[in-house]
């Protein structure tokens, strides 16, 4: 496995004696705001964010980003790969919490609909430079489509990174850390996998999230690698069987509209 430790610009290095601090490696604060305002339904499956009660809270989340990026990458290079994974997933999702607070009013005004209203004529919202990480401005596509994808070998990721969408894997109400982080993904991974409304066996063949299109190179051969999760994939003998050979795949439509309480239709007063 390649790690991003000697491979970052030399550019953006800043030594340990310019005031770097040590850096929590439980996301303890991460963690504290999650649970706060996710709300996990359907058996766990999924999960939708209060974002009007995180805008309340934004104080707090602006003093998490903020310690992430006072993070120079000198820290960063003297990390584990376990450390640097879970830093830069719980980055990527916390800067996406950002995005959606900071224009949280248009969503509720109804101007916009999705993340993706956030982009402008000639850039998308994942190349909006709203993440200050490793002594630089950055997009969200740089930390997963250069950083992550790149230097980590994890297609699991792909059930961790969230995009503040109704069809993306849940937001975990609690962060990513090293210690747990291999328990984390393959949670993240078969959970998604055990949503039947995204993912499953039918008499046509396996459907699948549209995410295991778009990234398919990630996964190798997807149908051998499906096999691993035939426990949370099919749900009879039968559907195992038809996993096992070579079944037709396709893939289920995505709902980009933003990852609310009000979209999922669930109640005000209760999870």
């Amino acid at each position: 496995m390649i790690t991003l430790i000697w491979l970052l610009p030399l550019t953006a290095v800043f030594a340990e004696s310019q005031g770097a601090v040590s850096f929590d490696h439980s996301h303890a604060a991460y963690t504290d705001l999650l649970q706060k305002h996710v709300w996990v339904y359907n058996e766990g499956r999924r999960s939708v964010v209060d974002y009007a009660a995180l805008q309340a809270d934004e104080p707090a989340l602006n003093a998490y980003l903020q310690d992430l990026a006072d993070v120079s990458v000198d820290q960063y290079r003297s990390w584990s790969e376990d450390q640097q994974l879970a830093f830069l997933i719980n980055a990527y999702n916390a800067f996406t919490l950002e995005l959606i607070v900071d224009h949280y009013e248009s969503f509720v005004s109804g101007e916009r609909e999705s993340i993706r209203d956030l982009g402008g004529l000639f850039y998308s919202a994942w190349e909006r430079e709203v993440v200050e990480l490793l002594g630089k401005m950055r997009t969200l596509d740089w930390v997963e489509h250069k950083t992550i994808r790149v230097y980590f070998d994890e297609p699991r990721i792909h059930a961790a990174l969230v995009c503040a969408a109704m069809s993306c894997p849940k937001l975990r109400a609690e962060a990513y850390t090293a210690s747990a982080l291999d328990t984390q993904l393959d949670d993240q991974m078969r959970t998604f996998l055990s949503d039947r409304a995204l993912n499953g066996i039918d008499a046509q063949g396996l459907y699948l999230s549209r995410i295991f299109d778009w990234y398919e190179e990630d996964f190798g051969d997807l149908r051998v690698y499906m096999r691993q999760y035939a426990s949370v994939l099919a749900d009879d003998k039968a559907e195992r069987e038809a996993l096992a050979g070579d079944i037709r795949i396709r893939y289920t439509d995505y709902d980009w509209r933003l990852n609310t309480r009000e979209n999922a239709g669930l109640l005000k007063d209760a999870p």
